[in-house]
């Protein structure tokens, strides 16, 4: 069984603001680890506290907040920014 990306309309947002060389590099990441994976958990790590319901993708200084969703294989990108700024709401 394999997982299907999506992403939320915050997340396209937040990475038509970036350089386009660091969006560039944040999609071949997803392209290549995310897409069609078997068990995306394996480049992750879970998050706790109030984003307790989010895993977390680490690429480079950047980060992708996820949603994992097992019944419809689903993987939806939630927001995607640099790290300082991404756990703040």
């Amino acid at each position: 069984m394999r997982y299907v990306v999506k992403y939320t309309m915050t997340a396209v947002r937040q990475l038509k603001k970036m350089d386009k060389k660091i969006a560039a590099f944040i999609l071949a990441y997803i392209e290549e680890k995310l897409v069609n994976c078997e068990n995306p958990r394996l480049y992750g790590k879970a998050l706790r506290g109030e984003l307790n319901d989010k895993w977390r993708y680490r690429v480079g200084d950047y980060r992708i907040l996820a949603m994992i969703e097992d019944d419809k294989l689903v993987i939806t990108a939630v927001e995607i920014g640099h790290r300082k700024d991404i756990y703040k709401k």
